[in-house]
């Protein structure tokens, strides 16, 4: 735990994996993203929150590489990366999500399937995918086992535009897990979803712990409590707090600007404040 600036370092032991130093993200005026430091730790489950404007989000497309920072370095495994492009660092093992669902909704699921398992065949044609229509290609092992994995084989023929918002989701991170990363970064995966649908994708979820680095970036943080293994809350573009999530939410900074629940310390500053005004 810190407040404001500093380094948000797990305790846990565990090769580094991502980091940034003092990185800062300007939209005119606006510091959406001011100096932060952070570090993700190999096959951490971690979890960013933050109320809307936080610039959680920001931050997220600021370690894919979808903005880049007006200052500070993003590393990769001791790499940097501040100016290499997203698809790049999909190479190097980092994958996403969007808030929005990123599927192929006139393909059927397990077509979607197949094309992200020749995402990992880069030395694969396209061409003989589509000239047989993905058909040989529907009972590998990879793709018979990613259905399962995300309870999906019900659903294998079904073309994704009919499929409910939960079933989506499950889709799109088994399509990014296909990829093989090592890192796997889900921005908002359970907005939308109802309770029962937001069980099943954190079900789903649970099965990859271990497996590989996840790091999520959510709204709520009632959803994802009792999943995350290290919370970091972000307020006004910078990080606030970083640890444990019940030490996190006891945090007064946490409670002032998450919960918007006065602390007795409040009482204390604003007396101060009005007796220096008094003074004036």
């Amino acid at each position: 735990m810190y407040p404001g600036k500093g380094l948000a370092v797990s305790a846990d032991a565990g090769a580094e994996i991502i980091k940034t130093e003092n990185v800062t993200k300007r939209f005119g005026e606006l510091v959406a993203v001011n100096r932060v430091n952070y570090l993700l730790r190999e096959n951490e489950v971690a979890g960013i929150i933050g109320s809307n404007g936080a610039g959680k989000t920001t931050f997220f497309n600021l370690i894919t590489g979808y903005y880049p920072p007006d200052e500070g370095t993003v590393w990769y495994k001791g790499k940097d990366i501040t100016r290499v492009p997203p698809e790049k660092r999909v190479d190097l093992g980092m994958m996403r999500t969007f808030q929005l669902t990123s599927t192929f909704d006139n393909l059927t699921v397990i077509d979607n399937l197949v094309l992200s398992l020749f995402r990992v065949r880069k030395s694969a044609s396209l061409v003989p995918l589509f000239l047989t229509t993905c058909k040989k290609y529907r009972k590998e092992e990879k793709i018979v086992e990613s259905l399962e994995t995300f309870e999906l084989q019900n659903a294998s023929d079904k073309h994704v535009k009919h499929l409910s918002l939960g079933e989506k989701r499950r889709l799109e991170i088994a399509m990014a897990v296909l990829v093989e990363p090592r890192v796997l970064l889900l921005d908002e995966p359970l907005a939308g979803l109802a309770e029962s649908e937001i069980r099943e994708v954190l079900g789903v979820l649970r099965k990859h712990i271990g497996k590989q680095t996840l790091l999520i970036v959510e709204h709520k943080i009632s959803q994802v409590a009792d999943f995350l293994e290290r919370l970091t809350v972000m307020h006004e573009g910078r990080i606030i707090a970083d640890g444990k999530c019940e030490e996190c939410l006891k945090a007064p900074e946490v409670r002032r600007s998450y919960w918007q629940i006065e602390t007795p310390g409040d009482e204390a500053d604003e007396a101060r404040t009005y007796g220096d005004r008094g003074d004036e």
